[in-house]
């Protein structure tokens, strides 16, 4: 842990989890700072988004009087709409299924916030995260799982690197979502008993097609759905209105179970099937993010996650040339959909984070590339 002299920005949002991070480090004689970043939200919507509202500003700053810390605004809403919005915009017009969160916590929690917090003198930015930084003594910051596995967090900070996670504190990474509540209510902090969101901050309260919808004017283009087989059965809304694996709402009669397969960009259309044609056992992943600074010489075994909420895996890691790894699985999974992360753990500890580009491994570019570093 930092020395107690030490400054530390918080980054607040209003919430259960960032307000107890703020508790925890006052309580531990830290100087403690406040700052909740005011993010963009659609014009007339703004009351309606999970975060930033000015009920949410007014439940931070009245959590900050009661901590008795400095409280700060800073306007990211430009910044936010260029790198993140957009991010999902055009990940969705380009096929894929981004993780806006995955950016966010990248470029502006951890280097737009970050910058604003070492310009203030403070020497780590500490968040509500649930996940665990050790910031052992060779220099190297390990990043970890949180103890409330149900609650981990970690999926979503495989992005950061190793200039990032020497500032970052996660106060609640050590305890359960049910410790932070409790706490919260110890301290008599406004926000105790508030319930948790899953949706994207910015979507004011939408499904992500309608915000696609008035916020795209690329995004409805309507063209076939097709079978692996090339036999046209139906026809698409557009294809960022699906996603890998979907089975509901495809306008498709038929006695079997049909999912989405591959989106098509090249003659837009969707491409559907069987439960058995979904299956895939390997992917590639690239924008590669080695959390320690090193990329492995050789094939590791691991435990990988394609989605936030989807179980570990067991499978083989192989990184490969142009910043990309290929992740064969012991056993066949559904879901491996483009523009999601794919994670790297080796026991609790993150290893890596890419962007999965293609559910199976295209041929000829799998050449392990080799390299004079240290496996994670």
């Amino acid at each position: 842990m930092p020395k107690k002299e030490t400054k530390i920005v918080v980054a607040m949002s209003g919430g259960v989890d960032s307000s107890v991070a703020a508790a925890l480090l006052v309580e531990q004689d830290y100087e403690v700072i406040g700052i909740m970043l005011r993010l963009w939200s659609e014009p007339g919507l703004e009351t309606s988004n999970r975060c930033c509202t000015p009920a949410s500003l007014a439940i931070a700053k009245q959590v900050a009087e009661q901590l008795c810390i400095p409280f700060y605004v800073i306007d990211a809403k430009d910044i936010f709409r260029d790198v993140v919005v957009q991010y999902f915009i055009d990940g969705y017009a380009q096929g894929l299924t981004p993780n806006p969160c995955l950016i966010c916590n990248k470029q502006i929690r951890w280097e737009f916030l970050l910058n604003k917090a070492l310009s203030l003198g403070a020497e780590y930015l500490a968040t509500g995260h649930y996940a665990r930084v050790d910031h052992i003594r060779s220099g190297k910051a390990r990043l970890l799982q949180a103890v409330d596995k149900s609650k981990d967090q970690s999926y979503v900070l495989g992005v950061l690197n190793q200039g990032q996670l020497k500032h970052a504190l996660f106060p609640v990474g050590i305890l359960t979502k049910k410790e932070v509540r409790k706490l919260a209510q110890k301290d008599n902090l406004a926000i105790a008993n508030t319930k948790d969101s899953q949706d994207l901050c910015f979507l004011a309260g939408s499904d992500y097609g309608s915000f696609l919808r008035r916020n795209s004017s690329c995004i409805e283009k309507p063209g076939p759905i097709m079978m692996r087989d090339g036999k046209v059965v139906g026809r698409h809304t557009g294809l960022a209105f699906y996603t890998i694996g979907q089975r509901k709402r495809l306008g498709i009669s038929s006695p079997n179970p049909l999912y989405v397969l591959e989106k098509v960009m090249v003659n837009n259309s969707l491409i559907i099937g069987s439960s058995e044609e979904l299956g895939r056992r390997e992917l590639v992943a690239g924008r590669v993010n080695w959390v320690s600074g090193n990329t492995p010489e050789k094939p590791f075994k691991a435990k990988i996650k394609i989605r936030y909420k989807a179980p570990l895996v067991p499978g083989e890691v192989t990184p490969i040339e142009n910043n990309r790894f290929i992740v064969k699985f012991e056993k066949t999974l559904r879901g491996i959909t483009p523009g999601q992360a794919a994670v790297i753990y080796k026991g609790e500890e993150v290893v890596a984070s890419g962007i999965i580009e293609v559910e199976h491994i295209p041929a000829p570019e799998v050449i392990p590339i080799k390299l004079s570093s240290e496996e994670p």
